[in-house]
């Protein structure tokens, strides 16, 4: 007979804290096998989502909305662009938002005050199907890096936010910032 590879409990008790203190390990172990899945800081290179929009996205964006403070963007300074596709209907306010149309936003310091130094962050919005996620109010959502590392998708604080503000006058079909308005006024 080959002995236990451990030694074997003697008592009920001690079998019990034996499994109390297994539970406890396998329970340690879950717990940091998941914090590492739901981390935040996951590369876009391990596996993470890739952004939105392309690296180049600058040589095709219009500028819809010039460079200005925004108190729901942790008072950062922001410009709004959109894409060849999200252009007209972001000025105009009287045709849908493409499907795969990008709105974005580059945030800047708060002291940045002409946008003209290194992008902090930028938060995007790429219109779904028509009626595919009420939810998300139509558009996936997303929060870049200045690495551009994903660091959320579809964030609630975000679509709460547009929830309230996009629609007309304010804004249109989700989007918040009002063309054309003062400075500073508006999201």
């Amino acid at each position: 007979m080959e002995p236990a590879p451990y030694p074997a409990p003697r008592s009920g008790r001690q079998r019990a804290r034996r499994h109390r203190a297994c539970a406890r390990w396998l329970a340690v172990l879950a717990l940091g096998g998941l914090l590492a899945a739901c981390s935040e800081d996951a590369p876009e290179d391990e596996g993470g989502p890739a952004p939105l929009f392309p690296a180049s996205y600058a040589s095709t964006y219009s500028e819809v909305r010039a460079c200005r403070s925004s108190t729901e963007h942790d008072f950062a300074r922001v410009r709004v662009l959109a894409d060849p596709a999200a252009t007209p209907p972001y000025l105009g306010r009287d045709a849908d938002f493409p499907e795969g149309s990008i709105v974005l936003k580059e945030e800047y310091d708060v002291d940045d005050t002409a946008c003209a130094g290194d992008i902090v962050r930028w938060t995007v919005m790429q219109r779904l199907p028509t009626g595919s996620s009420s939810a998300t109010l139509g558009w996936r959502w997303q929060d870049v890096d200045s690495a551009r590392r994903v660091k959320t998708q579809d964030e609630p604080r975000c679509i709460g936010c547009h929830t309230t503000c996009g629609v007309p006058p304010e804004g249109y079909q989700g989007t918040c910032t009002v063309v054309g308005a003062a400075d500073g006024a508006f999201r």
